[in-house]
């Protein structure tokens, strides 16, 4: 084998590590593209204190809403928590920190980790408790604010002529990132499933270590390099979970069948 081949065997190898209190990158859109291999193997080690980035964390009893009802996530950093009861519960209670980020700053926090660089200006919350502070990110057993997000720098700048204000958003780096991707190399190249692709290539690239679960396994050479999505140098292990890993739809969604139509 090359020196190179980042496979593992398994998922609870590739996550034995992880210990209680560290920072993890989540790849996924609602239920789409969530690392569950990854996730039930956290899972099953137990750890605690985690602080998890990831657009959402999942519904009550799949993706990172195993992790949430299992007391082992301390903080959530996430643009969107509405499909999750036991999340609502947990943050309301005290019992979760939640730091609620608009969806695009979220995913440039993530790409500037990964890029180095240390924050960015946005026009995106300006005028807003996103820049202004104020927004709760902890409440205490009784119902009031414990934990108040902070006021960010603003500035302006002129843009094609125009003062305008941008508020400053620091990066996100984590000690560990977990994605799913459709096709890997042993080299770590990634492949992501169409809107799977989402947050996982910028989470992946905010890892210190990265860890990628993929359905398809293949020798270094066999993805096209004008296909890669995400490049090997980004991951740092990768185990193979087949391409029956069970996927969910967070909202179903039908009409009724029309009496006149066949079935």
């Amino acid at each position: 084998m090359s020196h190179i081949d980042k496979v593992v065997a398994t998922a609870t190898e590739a996550v034995a590590d992880i210990t209680d209190g560290a920072t993890l990158a989540v790849g996924g859109f609602g239920l789409c593209g969530n690392p569950v291999a990854l996730i039930e193997a956290i899972l099953a080690s137990g750890v605690r204190d985690l602080s998890v980035v990831s657009n959402n964390c999942g519904v009550d009893d799949w993706g990172l809403g195993l992790l949430l009802a299992a007391g082992q996530i301390r903080k959530m950093t996430s643009s969107y928590v509405g499909e999750n009861k036991e999340f609502e519960r947990r943050f309301l209670t005290g019992e979760l920190e939640v730091e609620l980020t608009p969806q695009g700053t979220l995913a440039e926090k993530l790409r500037a980790g990964g890029s180095g660089i240390a924050a960015f200006w946005t026009q995106t919350g300006v005028g807003t408790q996103v820049a202004e502070g104020g927004l709760p990110r902890r409440y205490d057993a009784e119902g009031r604010v414990a934990v108040a997000s902070p006021p960010k720098e603003t500035r302006t700048f002129t843009v094609r002529g125009e003062p305008r204000e941008f508020v400053l958003e620091e990066a996100i780096s984590t000690d560990v990132a977990l994605v799913h991707a459709l096709r890997g190399d042993r080299h770590g190249n990634l492949v992501f499933h169409r809107s799977a692709r989402n947050f996982s290539p910028l989470a992946a690239m905010a890892g210190a270590l990265t860890i990628a679960e993929v359905e398809e396994l293949v020798e270094p050479g066999q993805i096209d390099p004008d296909a890669v999505h995400l490049p090997g140098v980004y991951v740092h292990r990768v185990v193979e979970v087949g391409t029956d890993s069970p996927k969910r739809i967070e909202r179903r969604t039908v009409r009724p069948t029309e009496p006149d139509q066949e079935v």
